[in-house]
């Protein structure tokens, strides 16, 4: 079961819920959101709590649910997690594993077993030498091109995740290629939040970011696969704007040929996803965050059911409340759309209701 396509309102339930299972990785990313560690926490939610937090997930109307990390592949009762998730629960399951020697074509064929809806893998740059130097583990792009041909094999949908930073904004136009050419299903696009091992010297500047997303939009009227920018809300008003630039344009040219949507097997959500706004993050040990790049703990399921949560925490709650916005995010005419970066505002600014610092456009109000 889905969920519901035609409300727009993510105050009683989010559209995606994000697990982090655990922090244990074999790798040593530059831009690590978790700081991941070689070795899981003994304090993470053992199987026993994550069963119960996949049932509580399931009654928030079925949202699209990820197992993220760390590595999740460092979890050994992953699969099993994920299965009582897919065919107890009925949920639609992605998950995000790390590119190591863990991915094997036996992981992946487990994976087509249980009925996974979509494995996403990282990719930051087009070769090895961007790649690599980014996931701070040389092999690391090798084994991601292996992984994803095992994917291709089992024929399950491939995502790619892609880190924008100034490491490799050069190189984005050749990620898209490859891209196409391994037949994704979708590019998401993680604009750089400075937490964790994320550092403010790596983000590109505000008006590289306009740049970046004028130009996704662009390409993405000729790629055949979906683009989604996550912590990059303004991407909404740069597709508003294209959009009226292409029709008037379409209007002179009397060709009436308007932009538009890729078809994604998982559905889209029906209005924007922003940090605690029809998204919601768990943490290996049940502390629940509006995103994992905003690390405001609204409470742990161990002791508050995740709906509750969800719906009552005060962090929560003026999240989804536009109209408390600061400065310039306060008074811009898509801020219902768009609403600006929480996380950024609060990594930069110490403000999750201050403006998005990255975003370089000026309201007309």
């Amino acid at each position: 079961m889905l969920p519901s396509m035609n409300t727009a309102n993510y105050d009683q339930y989010p559209f995606i819920v994000i697990w982090e299972v655990t922090r244990a990785c074999a790798l040593k990313c530059l831009h690590c959101r978790a700081e991941a560690q070689y070795h899981p926490d003994p304090n993470q939610l053992t199987f026993a709590e994550g069963k119960q937090l996949i049932d509580q997930i399931a009654e928030m109307n079925h949202p699209l649910f990820v197992f993220t990390g760390g590595d999740p592949l460092m979890r050994p009762d992953l699969y099993e997690l994920a299965q009582y998730a897919i065919e107890e629960k009925k949920l639609p399951v992605s998950m995000t594993p790390s590119a190591t020697p863990k991915v094997t074509r036996h992981a992946v064929a487990r994976a087509k077993e249980i009925g996974l809806s979509r494995w996403a893998f990282s990719l930051d740059g087009s070769n090895a030498q961007i790649h690599d130097h980014f996931r701070g583990t040389p092999g690391s792009y090798n084994r991601t091109m292996k992984g994803i041909q095992y994917l291709q094999e089992y024929h399950i949908p491939i995502q790619i995740n892609t880190t924008v930073s100034r490491y490799n904004l050069h190189d984005l136009p050749q990620i898209a290629e490859q891209v196409r050419q391994m037949k994704a299903v979708l590019w998401s696009l993680f604009f750089l939040i400075p937490t964790g091992r994320g550092m403010q010297k790596d983000m590109i500047t505000p008006d590289e970011h306009d740049e970046v997303m004028k130009w996704l939009y662009q390409m993405q009227q000729h790629m055949p696969f979906g683009v989604k920018a996550t912590e990059a809300p303004h991407y909404r008003r740069v597709v508003i704007q294209q959009n009226v630039l292409a029709q008037a344009e379409a209007t002179l040219s009397s060709q009436q040929q308007l932009p538009f949507k890729k078809s994604d097997t998982l559905g889209r959500a029906p209005k924007g996803v922003n940090d605690g706004d029809g998204f919601v993050f768990i943490s290996h040990t049940g502390e629940v965050y509006p995103s994992g790049f905003l690390p405001l703990s609204c409470g742990n399921i161990k002791e508050q059911s995740l709906a509750d949560i969800y719906q009552y925490s005060p962090i929560m709650q003026n999240l989804r409340n536009k109209s408390l916005l600061k400065g310039k995010c306060g008074v811009c005419e898509y801020k219902q759309r768009c609403g600006g970066s929480r996380a950024r505002a609060f990594a930069v600014t110490g403000d999750y209701l201050e403006s998005d610092p990255y975003c370089s456009y000026i309201p007309q109000n």
